[in-house]
């Protein structure tokens, strides 16, 4: 199985290093050194990292035969793909990989469906799901462990318990913002038959 570890960033000094947006949440053993990754476009790899480190609070990476910056500069945006082994687990029984939380039901606790996650997003402070609900809007719910209270490989189902207003109020704003854009219309309509 294939997975995006993450994403070229800008090219960093003069010696071929270059940022990158982790999208994983095991990068010491997903790009450390000597890890070899495919990449998307395909012309680009596969890549082999030589060096990794942290500098203000960013990931620095140096490719095999990436030695400049123009050559650091050529991979900008390029994604970095690993092979995994679908049936690997991580270590901590509470974390999951991202192919295992993808596409999983997403109920309340009292199991009305609220939609099916569709991405994961690794922001510095928390993960998020992407949750597409059954009128094709999206949600996005933090994954942590007040909100995601259980997930159930098995049923292939995440369980959540929302604070007010994370789910309903989204809703709630587009469909007042457009009562009050129907309501706006129909003063126009009126003012323009009096005239």
């Amino acid at each position: 199985m294939q997975l995006v570890v993450a994403r070229v960033g800008r090219a960093h000094g003069i010696k071929g290093e270059v940022t990158v947006e982790v999208r994983t949440d095991e990068p010491e053993l997903r790009l450390g050194p000597g890890a070899v990754l495919l990449t998307d476009p395909a012309s680009a790899g596969p890549l082999t990292i030589e060096t990794g480190r942290v500098h203000s609070g960013r990931l620095l990476l140096r490719f095999a035969g990436v030695r400049d910056r123009n050559a650091a500069e050529a991979l900008r945006n390029t994604l970095l793909i690993a092979e995994v082994d679908p049936d690997q687990q991580p270590e901590d029984p509470d974390e999951y990989y991202d192919h295992q939380l993808m596409d999983l039901d997403v109920v309340t606790k009292d199991g009305t469906e609220v939609g099916r996650i569709t991405e994961i997003s690794h922001l510095p402070s928390q993960d998020l799901f992407v949750v597409e609900r059954p009128d094709g809007t999206e949600v996005l719910i933090p994954f942590v462990e007040e909100i995601v209270t259980e997930i159930d490989l098995e049923e292939q189902r995440a369980v959540i318990d929302p604070p007010p207003g994370l789910i309903d109020d989204q809703a709630e704003i587009v469909s007042s913002r457009d009562t009050e854009n129907a309501s706006a219309k129909d003063d126009e309509d009126s003012s323009g038959a009096d005239a």
